[in-house]
C-alpha cells in the first residue's frame, strides 16, 4: 500500500501571509480609549465652612422683611495644607473645619494633620485658586475679614433624604382624577414609548430616592455678619437641615473673578 506524504500545517499555503485574511472594523470592535485630563472647578476666592442652624426673619431698615438662613461657625477653618502646580500639578488650599477629639480620626488623618501641626478637624476640604501666596499651614480663617455683608457667596450643601418618593412628589406630576371610576390617581401610568422600541429610555423619570444630593445656590447675598456671635445670616434658603455641613465660597462671576476661560 502506498503511502501519501501530506504537507505539513506550517508549509501549507493556506497559512502563508500573503493568503491570512483581515477582517475589516466593524462597529462590534472596541475602539482606542481616549483620556482627558481632569478638569475641577475654579472657586472665586477663598471660602469657609459652616453649619446651618435655622432660619428666620429680619427686617431691613426700609422695612422689607428678608428670609435667611443662620450660619455659625465652630472651631476651625484652619489651613491644613498648601497645594501648588510645583507639589501637586494644581493650586488649592485645603480647609479644616470641626474640631474633634484624636480617636474619632484615623491614623493617616492624624499624620496629615500633625504634617502641619494643626489640630484634630473633622472635615478637609479643598479650594481651587488661581494664586495661593500668602496663605500657609495653620492658618486661621476669620469670616469678617473674608466677607462683607452685601456680598454674593455660593453655598454647597447635602440636601435633605426624604427616601423613597413616588413621581408626584419626586417630579412634581400631577395626579389622575378621583372620580368617575378612575383607578389611576397617583400612578405614574404608561412608561413605555410603544412597540417600536419595546425598552424604557434612559432617564426616565419615575419614582425612586429623593433628597440626600449635594446642591448648590448661586449667588445668594449676605444680609449681616455677627462676629461675637460668630454667625451669618445669608438670604434665602440653603441646602440641608439644621446641623449640616455648609460650604460658602465668593459667587463665581465669569469675566469678573474667574476667567471666561
Amino acid at each position: 500500500m502506498a503511502t501519501v506524504s501530506l504537507p505539513s500545517i506550517r508549509s501549507s499555503s493556506i497559512f502563508a501571509p500573503s493568503r491570512i485574511a483581515i477582517l475589516p472594523t466593524t462597529k462590534f470592535q472596541t475602539k482606542p480609549t481616549k483620556f482627558f485630563p481632569i478638569r475641577m472647578s475654579m472657586e472665586a476666592g477663598i471660602g469657609v465652612m459652616g453649619t446651618k442652624l435655622g432660619m428666620m426673619t429680619v427686617f431691613e431698615p426700609n422695612g422689607v422683611v428678608v428670609p435667611v438662613t443662620v450660619v455659625g461657625f465652630r472651631e476651625g477653618n484652619i489651613v491644613t495644607q498648601v497645594k501648588t502646580e510645583a507639589t501637586d500639578g494644581y493650586n488649592a488650599v485645603q480647609v479644616g473645619y470641626r474640631r474633634v477629639r484624636d480617636r474619632k480620626l484615623t491614623k493617616p488623618e492624624m499624620g496629615h494633620l500633625k504634617k502641619s501641626g494643626v489640630i484634630p478637624l473633622r472635615h478637609l476640604q479643598e479650594f481651587r485658586l488661581l494664586d495661593v501666596e500668602g496663605f500657609e499651614p495653620n492658618q486661621r480663617l476669620a469670616v469678617e475679614e473674608l466677607f462683607k455683608e452685601g456680598d454674593l457667596v455660593d453655598v454647597s450643601g447635602t440636601t435633605i433624604g426624604k427616601g423613597m418618593q413616588g413621581g408626584i412628589k419626586r417630579h412634581h406630576f400631577r395626579r389622575g382624577p378621583m372620580t368617575h371610576g378612575s383607578h389611576s390617581h397617583r400612578e405614574p401610568g404608561s412608561i413605555g414609548a410603544g412597540t417600536t422600541p419595546g425598552r424604557v429610555f434612559p432617564g426616565k423619570k419615575m419614582p425612586g430616592r429623593m433628597g440626600g444630593t449635594k446642591r448648590k445656590i448661586r449667588k445668594l447675598r449676605i444680609v449681616k455678619i455677627d462676629p461675637e456671635l460668630r454667625i451669618v445670616m445669608i438670604k434665602g434658603a440653603v441646602p440641608g437641615k439644621p446641623g449640616n455641613l455648609l460650604r460658602i465660597a465668593p459667587a463665581k462671576i465669569v469675566g469678573k473673578n474667574i476667567p471666561k476661560s
